[in-house]
């Protein structure tokens, strides 16, 4: 298992909870994004910056990841895609994608893009609290312990 982080948007106390899994387990991790990551030093842990644009990111993990790997992404298209491809998904309010839910979430994003569009404004999600990493933290826990 290869763990992909949509890192451009990934908040920090999800990253660092990641860094620690990462090196418990000594499994791979990667973080994509458009811009420069500072990571710890770790054999597991590494940095990949894509060009700036649109889904770039998204592209590049589209692209590489593998059946049964995870990818953590808060965006409904890259999570149906990796699901698609036999991956988990997970967000980092650690909610866990799955293909009986991905259509009921791409729906509802579809609508709310259209909402925006046609200037009706909405509010993004709010701050990721305590109870939202504990859920990740413990979601995360439950997929790693499946695979060893």
């Amino acid at each position: 298992m290869h763990i992909w982080v949509d890192a451009d948007a990934c908040p920090k106390v999800v990253k660092e909870i990641l860094y620690r899994a990462a090196e418990r387990v000594q499994l791979p991790l990667s973080l994509v994004a458009n811009q420069t990551l500072v990571v710890p030093p770790s054999r597991y842990i590494k940095s990949i910056r894509v060009e700036g644009g649109f889904d770039v990111a998204d592209k590049y993990i589209e692209a590489q990841v593998q059946p049964g790997d995870l990818v953590i992404t808060a965006d409904i298209p890259l999570a149906a895609e990796v699901l698609a491809k036999g991956a988990i998904a997970l967000n980092p309010r650690g909610e866990r994608y799955s293909e009986n839910t991905i259509r009921q979430k791409l729906t509802l994003r579809d609508f709310m893009d259209e909402m925006r569009g046609s200037g009706v404004m909405s509010g993004g999600p709010p701050p990721l609290n305590q109870a939202d990493r504990r859920r990740f933290a413990n979601e995360l826990d439950k997929i790693l312990a499946s695979i060893t």
